[in-house]
């Protein structure tokens, strides 16, 4: 039984959150450089005003979720491999893209080995799994929870601003939640209205990703769905739950999602054939230093006037911000494997052929 003392301090704590809501309002321009400023709070280590294209150093502090192929994370500006604990960089973190444009910082190949957009009335949202020791967090941290309110209203980061265009206008997002850690990411970001705050709580921030936002986060394939706004974070019936009250109660159970459509690249949206069942394994290969994600399916390679028919395996590349990769990409990991392959495909249709003869 919580002391009154302890109810006190939780509707304290609870009270002092609600009046450090954001509410400060830019617009972005992608044809105008000099749209946002150069910062937007005091104390911020990095800018707002960004540019154009990319920077392996880049200090911006704008993130941007546009859909399953244009959306961008937190991470630490720095890392000696030791000292960039989101715990201990989450004021000054800096934004990680999947595309050039915005001035930001690139998401390296293999960094994203699974990736589930969902877009829902209330609010978009990413999830999945990937090693961000490749964008300096240190193996081993459990992360933390990035948010525009920090202890004193300023953001964590100091200055973050979060922006997308997914709901039809290019809009600031006001109220939005990422956690981060060496293995896992989950972003939210809430469309403004009345149930902003609420679905995207910031009071949360040991639970992590699967507590706060229950969803899909298997590796191995990258897909872009609608769906069902969940049941705010806490919110169970008439009864919120505070962290640090008592026993933790389970998370919500993640919300309906349809209209799914799997991508064979991040980098491309070009859906996957719906005669394509694709598997959840992935395997990775490393071509000197660029590393890519492979998956791997089985379609059905047959002929109309027969009633033969001739398994190939196809690979498709998924994973690289350099390397461009259509729907389905006729590669393979090794040049035995691909040579083994090509040999199956071309006795296979040598059998289509003789049937049909």
């Amino acid at each position: 039984m919580i002391s009154a003392l302890s109810t006190l301090f939780i509707f304290s704590f609870a009270a002092g959150q609600a009046r450090a809501q954001y509410t400060a309002t830019y617009s972005y321009d992608p044809n105008n450089q000099n749209s946002l400023p150069p910062t937007t709070q005091e104390g911020q280590e990095g800018t707002n005003r960004c540019g154009t294209g990319s920077n392996p150093t880049s200090m911006c502090q704008n993130v941007f979720l546009n859909s399953i192929t244009d959306w961008c994370i937190w991470g630490p500006p720095y890392s000696d491999g030791h000292n960039a604990t989101i715990g201990e960089t989450e004021r000054g973190e800096v934004a990680y893209c999947l595309r050039d444009g915005y001035g930001t910082r690139l998401l390296p190949d293999g960094s994203i080995l699974g990736a589930h957009w969902v877009q829902t009335p209330d609010y978009v949202q990413v999830t999945g799994l990937g090693d961000f020791t490749k964008i300096g967090i240190p193996k081993g941290d459990d992360g933390g929870e990035l948010d525009p309110h920090g202890a004193d209203g300023n953001g964590n980061p100091i200055g973050g601003l979060v922006f997308g265009s997914s709901y039809g206008t290019m809009m600031q997002f006001h109220e939005w939640t990422n956690f981060m850690s060496d293995t896992e990411f989950c972003i939210r970001a809430c469309k403004p209205g009345p149930r902003a705050a609420q679905l995207c709580q910031h009071i949360y921030d040991v639970m992590g990703c699967g507590w706060n936002m229950p969803g899909n986060y298997e590796t191995g394939y990258f897909e872009s769905c609608v769906g069902d706004s969940a049941e705010p974070m806490g919110v169970y019936g008439g009864s919120t739950f505070y962290q640090g009250q008592g026993q933790t109660p389970p998370a919500h159970a993640a919300p309906p999602s349809s209209s799914c459509v799997r991508i064979a690249s991040l980098t491309s949206f070009s859906p996957l054939p719906s005669t394509v069942t694709v598997s959840s394994s992935a395997t990775v290969v490393t071509s000197g230093a660029q590393q890519i994600t492979y998956l791997v399916s089985a379609p059905l390679v047959s002929s109309s006037s027969s009633t033969s028919s001739a398994s190939a395996s196809v690979v498709s590349s998924t994973a690289t911000s350099s390397a461009k990769s259509g729907a389905m990409t006729a590669a393979s990991p090794s040049g035995f494997a691909w040579t083994a392959t090509m040999l199956t495909m071309l006795v296979g249709a040598l059998v289509g052929a003789m049937v049909a003869l």
